[in-house]
């Protein structure tokens, strides 16, 4: 098995007292896309911190491709952090070649790879433009590009599609995808689920510093029970005919017509058709019958509230 690109080991971390990470382990193999997840001040960027070796862990250990983080290591990394920092007084083609001879870069080949992934993301116009005149989106789309000019083996961007409209988000997700297809590993932490469900072969997903998940997305799905969303006429009453098929069914309010509407979570190894044949053979007055498909933010808000009922 080879060894993993990064690795957390029964990390804690604590700011004035308040745990910011709490034991948190998990490994982010070469070749993957891996998405870190959770709600806002959930630890994410503490502990990609720690594993960058910016910040040293109260407990526990990170390694950088089988080694403690160092600044040799650092040079086959690209890091977005989710403080954007840029020289605004550099005009933009300067500062992203500047970037890249940090790394190793010669400045021909800097320059050349420099406006390449301009081009890409639109920017061919900026080039020349000082980088405090541009908008957030802007600055924003360059400072992704000084994180991965020089083609680092591993990339870890923090909170990537934060201040890029739909369009520009979308374009993430391709270079994204496209920086995988050649080779590079991504770890990037969100807490919007789209781009996750979209794009990761593998998910952690942390609430309060601790992690409460750790799997592929359709581990992550099964999680959920299956669920419908169904109708019923005036005065219908489904909760008798379903009560050994389901776990939960709630009533979710009438329409204007008196027709009810019904939220049913289904039983561990009950599902849609079940509910619907219990349905026609109980004689309950059918309207409507949706099955639901489950998406990742389902997940996340059932797994968070979860760990907070337990907290």
């Amino acid at each position: 098995m080879s060894t993993p690109v990064f690795t957390l080991q029964n990390v804690s971390k604590t700011f004035a007292g308040k745990p910011a990470v709490r034991d948190l382990s998990f490994i982010v193999k070469a070749g993957t896309i891996t998405g870190f997840l959770g709600p806002n001040g959930a630890g994410k960027s503490t502990s990609l911190r720690i594993g960058l070796g910016i910040l040293a862990p109260d407990r526990g250990s990170a390694e950088l491709f089988g080694a403690p983080p160092n600044f040799d290591v650092l040079d086959r990394v690209g890091f977005l952090p989710e403080e954007r920092g840029l020289y605004r007084k550099m005009n933009v083609l300067a500062a992203i070649v500047f970037f890249a001879r940090l790394k190793g870069m010669s400045a021909k080949a800097a320059r050349t790879k420099a406006l390449d992934l301009l081009k890409q993301f639109d920017l061919e116009g900026v080039a020349d433009k000082k980088i405090k005149t541009l908008s957030k989106g802007m600055a924003q789309k360059v400072q992704i590009i000084c994180a991965i000019v020089h083609e680092p083996e591993l990339i870890i961007l923090d909170e990537p599609f934060s201040g890029l409209d739909p369009v520009n988000q979308r374009t993430l997700e391709k270079l994204i995808r496209t920086l995988a297809d050649h080779g590079a590993t991504i770890l990037f932490s969100t807490h919007v689920m789209e781009h996750a469900e979209r794009l990761c072969d593998r998910i952690v997903l942390i609430a309060a510093g601790r992690k409460i998940f750790d799997g592929d997305v359709p581990a992550a799905l099964q999680t959920l029970p299956r669920a419908v969303l169904m109708q019923t006429g005036k005065g219908a009453d489904p909760v008798i005919a379903l009560e050994n098929m389901v776990q939960n069914i709630a009533h979710e309010g009438d329409d204007d017509k008196g027709r009810q509407n019904w939220w049913v979570e289904l039983a561990a190894g009950a599902d849609a058709q079940d509910v619907l044949r219990a349905c026609v053979e109980k004689g309950v007055n059918l309207t409507a019958f949706e099955p639901q498909k489950r998406h990742l933010h389902d997940v996340f808000m059932h797994l968070v509230d979860q760990n907070e009922d337990t907290a």
